[in-house]
């Protein structure tokens, strides 16, 4: 049994699904300490989870927003801090974990925020994992394995493709945006505003977002797909010499990304286009409870008789039960792989800066808390 003191910054949807899952997962005996600048948030968090876990040891802590000199005091005690706090905020909490000499991981998909994260921690004592969530996370490390598996049957020259595809969608959309917010608004507003980085023909090149609109049918059900920010996390970077082409993209149902490109001609470029991209689709678009993760990946390339082969993974994963919580498909995607992140660093000796390609994927697949979430990795 792992012992470990681990502070988790934010108390919305995915902070308390990771303190829930923390706790239930008898993988890690953790002292668990949640902090939010909302004393409201904070109380409703405890309520969720102790009706998830009676019994539960959970602590709370209000966070300042004049002064971080009581949470310095808090994360001296602490060995991991795990941020659930908007992308924004990254930087600010990886320089207080780094101060305090704490193991620090995160969700963002903030490209800007990511590499100012990097070049501060790239010789901390302690690790720092980033991107660590759904997608990026999870996804990356997937195809990773599937490029790998690729490689070990046909050799590293004949790969010619990586796709990585995840939609967070309701289990029904209306028109005319055949969408439903399942998770932050603001971070569907940003990704599809800010560019994207892709590989094309060996290059690593920046596309603007939703500029590759196409159709994919997963087990039988047609998506569309687009390109967003932030999803492929370091790969680009990590192998656009390997691999010719590389993208992530976003799925969606038919018809949204149209709805989407209309909205977005009509605004001046500005700004606060994320904005007033936010604030239209609140007006317009509902928030629901009842969700689904669809979740593909592919690498593809010539076989040694030289035919084109691909090997690919896809999973639909539906609300949970955890406890006696219900948790909605964002929260046990995105949670999971952030406390297998904890588990990682209070289990291994990690400094530094660490990326999706730095990771055991084997053992990141099927870890403790992944696994109990995406089921056990089987090969392609």
């Amino acid at each position: 049994m792992i012992d470990g003191t681990i502070f988790i910054a934010g108390a919305g949807g995915i902070g308390r699904a990771a303190a829930l899952l923390l706790e239930t997962n008898k993988s890690l005996n953790a002292r668990i300490i949640i902090g939010d600048i909302q004393k409201a948030q904070l109380t409703d968090c405890l309520d969720w989870v102790k009706k998830g876990n009676p019994t539960t040891q959970v602590e709370t802590f209000e966070m300042s927003t004049t002064s971080d000199e009581k949470l310095k005091e808090v994360l001296t005690q602490c060995d991991v801090l795990l941020d659930c706090l908007p992308g924004s905020f990254a930087p600010k909490m990886a320089r207080l974990a780094l101060e305090r000499n704490a193991h620090y991981a995160n969700l963002t998909e903030y490209v800007k925020e990511t590499e100012e994260i990097a070049a501060l921690a790239k010789d901390a004592r302690t690790g720092f994992v980033l991107q660590t969530g759904l997608a990026p996370g999870y996804i990356n490390i997937l195809a990773l394995k599937l490029y790998d598996n690729f490689v070990r049957d046909f050799g590293g020259n004949q790969v010619k493709k990586m796709q990585m595809k995840v939609g967070a969608l309701s289990k029904n959309a209306l028109a005319p945006h055949h969408y439903a917010f399942t998770w932050s608004p603001v971070g569907v507003a940003t990704e599809y505003v800010k560019d994207a980085i892709i590989v094309r023909n060996n290059k690593r090149v920046l596309v603007p977002a939703l500029s590759g609109r196409n159709l994919i049918t997963i087990d039988g059900i047609v998506y569309e797909d687009n390109f967003t920010s932030g999803g492929a996390a370091n790969i680009p970077a990590a192998l656009a010499d390997k691999i010719t082409n590389i993208h992530y993209k976003t799925l969606r149902y038919p018809g949204h990304y149209k709805w989407v490109e209309k909205t977005l001609n009509k605004l001046p470029i500005s700004e606060n286009r994320i904005d007033k991209l936010t604030q239209i689709m609140l007006d317009k678009i509902p928030i629901v409870d009842e969700d689904v993760v669809i979740i593909y990946a592919s690498v593809m390339g010539k076989d040694n008789q030289g035919f084109l082969r691909s090997y690919e993974k896809s999973l639909k994963i539906l609300p949970m039960q955890i406890g006696n919580q219900t948790l909605r498909a964002i929260q046990s995607t995105t949670a999971s792989a952030l406390c297998e992140m904890a588990y990682y660093l209070l289990t291994q000796e990690k400094s530094g800066v660490i990326y999706q390609t730095d990771i055991d994927k084997e053992a990141f697949l099927n870890g403790p808390f992944v696994s109990s979430v995406y089921g056990s990795y089987t090969e392609a």
